[in-house]
């Protein structure tokens, strides 16, 4: 589909237009500048033209802040991959240094260009859009981004000025397995994902809480095929003091709850801390399939036995869904990038395996034939019949006679017999012990 980038200097309402086009509160909006970094994309239909929208951060030449090169880069990023740029200023504040210089960038890509003028809320502040007419840029375009008026007309133009659909993928594939890097912050989300993609898809820096929104990518390489999304990293409520990385923790929580399978990251320098065990058993709670990625590998102090070490650590640790695959990284150098997506393959597959009713109860019954459960005041439980529910995760139902005496020991039994023979590698397995 056709791009359209939106860009401009910080806090004009970027990511409050980019919201209103999309039709959700996809992008966190804030009264302070500088919120949105990464680029973030979302889909927009308009008198029957579909087009995708890309929200870019603020664009400004500030020494001082260490994501302002970054910030830069994504948002020139942009504006290369984009087919019409939407370039915002703001009617209060008048033509800016930062304006001028956006202009100038802009009349040099030779990209069609709208300029919009946000917080026109009223017809007074129509006076102060003229001015914008110095940049060069062509008509000038009225809105407020915050209560919608003048979007009509906008989107008007941006469906005029708009190339003819190209072809290339969509940004966003409901029906491609869903992907979410997971973890707390800073040990390597936004690396991964630009490893995994091959490109400076987000910002990375030695900060963390460099990531602030879920960033969802489509992935269609070495015959893989997903939407990756790349989330904030989560800390523990009682250190969350700001707005901003409250709504950020949210996001990254949304992220789990609809995703397929979950990367979760932790740093191999630290080990499985409280924090990463709490994400992890978000993970299990929603039925997600999981990949462990243990990162910066290659600063941790090793002799002979020390990864096999560790991993028997991290199962027990996470005990007693265990059977989750580990794989040891260091993304800076670039190792086991791969083997994470072998590992995301082989998940996904299982977490979509249907099992045959007839091989289930082959296998299973003379085992539980031999090993019944265990008699519960002289009462005997013969399980007789065994089934998959029709669930997006793998869910068995048992029929026995006497439901209510099979305990959760007995259960867990059940549920490993079920991996012995079955790759279910990855995935939580929920087990059903119905009447009869």
């Amino acid at each position: 589909m056709s791009l359209v980038a939106i860009v401009g200097r910080p806090n004009v309402g970027k990511s409050t237009l980019f919201n209103r086009l999309v039709g959700m509160r996809k992008a966190i909006v804030d009264d302070i500048s500088g919120v949105t970094r990464d680029r973030h994309y979302g889909k927009c239909e308009w008198c029957g033209r579909e087009f995708s929208v890309v929200d870019t951060g603020g664009y400004t030449t500030n020494s001082e802040d260490v994501f302002e090169n970054a910030i830069r880069r994504q948002v020139e990023i942009a504006i290369e991959e984009s087919d019409v740029v939407l370039f915002m200023v703001e009617a209060a504040t008048g033509i800016t240094d930062y304006d001028s210089e956006i202009a100038d960038v802009l009349r040099r890509s030779k990209k069609p260009v709208v300029l919009c003028v946000n917080k026109v809320d009223s017809g007074e502040k129509i006076f102060d859009t003229y001015q914008f007419y110095s940049l060069g840029l062509g008509e000038i375009w009225s809105i407020s981004a915050a209560n919608g008026s003048g979007t009509g007309d906008l989107l008007d133009e941006i469906v005029r000025v708009l190339p003819e659909d190209s072809g290339v993928e969509p940004q966003d594939r409901p029906d491609l397995p869903h992907v979410a890097i997971v973890g707390k912050p800073n040990v390597g989300k936004s690396s991964l994902t630009n490893a995994l993609l091959g490109e400076e898809r987000n910002i990375v820096t030695p900060v963390a809480g460099t990531t602030r929104d879920s960033i969802s990518t489509y992935y269609n390489k070495f015959g893989h095929e997903f939407m990756l999304v790349d989330t904030a990293g989560m800390r523990k409520k009682n250190r969350v003091h700001e707005d901003l990385e409250f709504y950020s923790v949210m996001r990254s929580i949304r992220a789990i709850e609809n995703a397929d399978i979950c990367v979760l990251m932790i740093d191999a320098t630290s080990g499985m801390e409280a924090q990463d065990m709490n994400i992890f058993n978000m993970i299990q709670k929603n039925r997600k399939g999981c990949v462990l990625v243990v990162n910066k590998w290659d600063l941790f102090i090793k002799d002979n036995n020390t990864l096999r070490d560790y991993e028997r650590g991290l199962r027990a640790r996470i005990a007693p869904f265990d059977d989750v695959p580990i794989i040891f990284t260091s993304v800076v150098k670039m190792q086991r990038i791969m083997d994470v997506l072998e590992a995301i393959a082989i998940v996904t597959e299982n977490y979509n395996r249907k099992v045959a009713t007839a091989r289930l109860n082959e296998a299973l019954l003379p085992i539980i034939e031999e090993t019944p459960p265990p008699a519960w005041k002289g009462k005997y439980v013969k399980i007789k019949y065994i089934t998959q529910l029709p669930t997006k995760f793998p869910a068995f139902a048992f029929f026995c006679n006497l439901p209510q005496y099979v305990r959760d020991p007995y259960k867990r039994f059940l549920e490993n017999q079920l991996r012995e023979h079955f790759p279910l590698s990855g995935c939580p397995v929920q087990i059903y012990i119905r009447q009869k």
